[in-house]
């Protein structure tokens, strides 16, 4: 199962005092927060859970697989995430 913001509102309204309403708001809220850092070229990290890091790419060369013909990748950010040793260890313990 894929978590959506739709199931992450109603996990949050479900397990939370808080009305659906009050629920979507600290959903987008974080959401808001985190997309803003990231946006900013800040780390964000999340204790027990991961840290995201925003990390620069070169421009590259590149080949279009249905052409053949080689062209330019320009430079880019990308966004990674590693999960911390807490979380990775309960992922395994689940298998």
């Amino acid at each position: 199962m894929t978590l959506t913001k739709a199931n992450l509102i109603q996990t949050v309204y479900q397990n939370h005092n808080l009305t659906k309403a009050q629920a979507a708001e600290a959903v987008e809220a974080f959401l808001s927060i985190a997309k803003n850092c990231l946006i900013d070229g800040d780390d964000l990290l999340i204790s027990g859970f991961g840290k995201f890091n925003v990390k620069k790419k070169k421009a590259r060369r590149g080949r279009n697989p249905k052409t053949g013909n080689e062209l330019i990748l320009d430079a880019r950010q990308v966004v990674t995430f590693k999960p911390s040793g807490l979380l990775r260890e309960k992922i395994n313990q689940g298998k």
